[in-house]
């Protein structure tokens, strides 16, 4: 019950003493709402592009792998990659044939920074890609207007293709790009569809796409190294999947007993790990940046509360001397200290989220703040309050009632 009291009669007694000080209280509530602010500015927008690339990644499809000579992300000695032998037909053709998991197999070959004009029209850095009709369902695209492509245009050499939503836009804005006629490399082809749009992925766009028949490349570029992607049922499969083609690629490579992979099974998890390792970074800046804020707001919050205690050394040995414990007084100087840090952090939050918010508005950055970052911001900055006001609580509680009353 006295507790109860003590914390009740703290807080009416805190209240009062910050309004009466509001000049002291507004130049602390800033130094700890500056270091919330920066904090969960910087979260807010690591988070926000956290979100959107999980969603572009669920685009890709998850329950899909992609064999190569090199994995998606290389790192060390890239040379041994480089000296790999190339993927051919006939072992994707035995991959297609043996795996019982794979519910789809096709090549797809690249060739990047391509330029595709139509008219006076034009659209640079274009990634071209020579693939089969399975592609669209391993990779999840959609084809809103128009068709994808099909075996039979694979295999009759057809001048077909299928663009990206951004190239579509540029080459033909404000009409339907369907029938038209696009030239690549100053060879004609025929517009059949047009993709959904899906965003950017590690600030490259994935509009920027334009996708011909296989054979159609072959005939055009002649062979090139070429990955094989492969579609499983579900993603609780690829473990599995992987163990069983990394078997079939090893045979089909005559990769010799206990010599490494000359191949790479790839998964889209692999982007999401390299991009978390970048992100960590981020955050790691983010959580430095905010507590060394924090830290000199929380020093100025120790320096100002032991002033108080000084201006008010006569109040406390009244209060001593009508029967005040010490743990009363020491409640309430942490009150005082984390109430005004626990304002301040409220403060720091809302302008850190609408920084935040701001930064999305005006760049391509997203920004999104979970509800558990936001209170524990604010929780912390109290505790901030709380750790830094414990000496100065010690120092009033600890006064000699007798010396107290005789302060001037």
């Amino acid at each position: 019950m006295s507790l109860r009291v003590d914390l009740v009669e703290g807080s009416r007694i805190a209240l009062r003493t910050l309004g009466v000080n509001r000049l002291r209280t507004a130049l602390t509530l800033t130094a700890v709402g500056i270091g919330v602010a920066t904090l969960l500015a910087i979260l807010g927008i690591v988070q926000g592009l956290n979100g959107a690339f999980a969603r572009q990644l669920a685009s890709l499809g998850t329950a899909s792998l992609n064999i190569a000579r090199r994995p998606y992300v290389v790192t060390g000695d890239w040379w041994r990659y480089r000296n790999r032998k190339q993927i051919t037909l006939g072992q994707m053709q035995m991959l297609a044939q043996q795996s019982r998991l794979a519910t789809a197999v096709v090549p797809e070959v690249n060739e990047d920074s391509k330029e595709l004009r139509a008219g006076d029209q034009s659209v640079s850095n274009v990634d071209l890609v020579g693939t089969l009709a399975d592609f669209q369902k391993i990779w999840g695209y959609e084809v809103p207007a128009g068709r994808f492509l099909t075996e039979a245009d694979s295999d009759a050499e057809r001048q077909v293709v299928v663009i990206g939503s951004e190239v579509a836009e540029g080459l033909f804005p404000g009409r339907s790009a369907l029938g038209e006629a696009v030239r690549i490399d100053n060879r004609p082809y025929r517009v059949i569809g047009v993709l959904a749009k899906k965003g950017q992925m590690l600030g490259q766009s994935m509009d920027l796409v334009a996708l011909i028949p296989f054979k159609t490349f072959l005939a055009v570029y002649g062979k090139r190294d070429f990955q094989i992607d492969v579609g499983v049922e579900d993603a609780s499969q690829l473990d599995r999947a992987e163990d069983e083609i990394t078997g079939i690629m090893r045979r089909a490579r005559s990769v010799p007993p206990g010599e490494p992979d000359d191949f790479s099974v790839n998964r889209t998890q692999q982007l999401a790990e390299t991009y978390q390792k970048l992100t960590g970074a981020l955050y790691g800046v983010a959580i430095g940046v905010g507590l060394i804020t924090l830290l000199v707001g929380g020093i100025g919050i120790m320096n100002i509360m032991l002033v108080s205690v000084r201006e008010r050394t006569r109040e406390i040995g009244i209060r001593r001397a009508l029967g005040a414990r010490r743990r009363t007084i020491v409640i309430q100087f942490l009150l005082e200290a984390s109430l005004v840090s626990a304002v301040g952090g409220a403060i720091g939050t809302a302008i850190g989220l609408g920084a935040a918010k701001i930064v999305s508005l005006v760049t391509s950055l997203a920004a999104a703040v979970q509800p558990l970052t936001v209170v524990g911001g604010i929780l912390f900055a109290a505790m901030v309050g709380l750790f830094f006001g414990i000496w100065p609580a010690a120092r009033a509680a600890r006064l000699d009632p007798v010396e107290a009353l005789r302060y001037e």
